[in-house]
């Protein structure tokens, strides 16, 4: 037999008995060994060892059977998005309704043309650690999500829009529907729309997210309310549906507000709702 014609194959079930094989004179059968020798368990460990530092030290993943793979050329690409996904993962849960039903990861712009399972998998972890914890991790979070009933899914847009990467998550349950987009100035990233209505935020710290009466005045308001309990605004962000109805009041706070502050801040009559979330 030729070199070219040496072929190795591996099965699993053994061959029937009455197998044509059998006979066939240029047919060679063996027991499947090729794991079983000292070089090849020695070879087996220094790669699972290269392959744990390769994660690491690196982030790439590489033959993980609970993982996609990511290589460095991907990780270069994806990786701000891993983070930032996280993030407003974490931003959704904590605006989102207790029980939730389902979620949707929108990708739209370049990050389109590679693998985001990784990035969905961020975001979910982001999502669920406000009910598992720090024991949710991107391994797990698929399974976890499964045993709460949480309907996970991607979407696409590949026409051009606003920004040139945005990722957008939207939760759905108890009859409403909540959601959170991130797009990418240069390298900077920002919380660019709270369900559906245009912000810019910062995705850390403390973000004080109010809805309000849009009247003359709501700024200073808040200003001196937030001042006179020492709590410094670091950005602030503010988006109405039209002149006098109702706006989005987005602030980056230095400092989370304590309960005092918050009940003060529910109790003006301009005030319809008041979440703080931590990032």
């Amino acid at each position: 037999m030729s070199p070219a014609q040496r072929w190795m194959f591996s099965k699993t079930e053994p061959l029937p008995v009455d197998s044509p094989l059998h006979s066939a004179p240029n047919l060679v059968l063996t027991p499947h060994l090729g794991a079983s020798t000292a070089e090849a368990q020695e070879s087996v460990g220094i790669e699972i060892a290269q392959s744990i530092r390769a994660v690491l030290l690196e982030g790439t993943i590489r033959n993980a059977v609970n993982m996609p793979n990511l290589d460095a050329k991907t990780l270069a690409i994806i990786g701000p998005h891993l983070r930032f996904g996280e993030k407003l993962g974490k931003f959704l849960s904590q605006i989102a309704p207790k029980r939730a039903d389902s979620l949707n990861i929108n990708y739209s712009g370049k990050v389109n043309d590679v693998d985001t399972t990784a990035i969905t998998r961020a975001a979910l972890k982001g999502f669920l650690q406000l009910a598992g914890g720090s024991e949710v991790n991107e391994v797990n979070a698929p399974a976890f999500a499964e045993t709460l009933g949480l309907k996970v899914s991607e979407s696409r847009l590949s026409a051009p829009g606003d920004y040139t990467d945005m990722l957008e998550l939207s939760a759905v349950g108890e009859g409403k529907t909540v959601s959170v987009g991130g797009a990418f100035f240069g390298a900077t990233p920002r919380i660019v729309s709270i369900n559906s209505r245009p912000v810019e935020a910062r995705p850390h710290g403390v973000v004080l997210v109010l809805e309000n009466t849009d009247r003359p005045g709501m700024v200073g308001h808040m200003g001196t309310l937030l001042g006179d309990h020492g709590v410094n605004i670091a950005t602030m962000s503010l988006s109405r549906n039209q002149a006098g109805g109702t706006a989005l009041t987005v602030l980056n706070l230095d400092t989370a507000p304590d309960e005092e502050l918050l009940n003060e801040i529910r109790a003006s009559e301009d005030i319809h709702s008041a979440q703080v979330i931590q990032l």
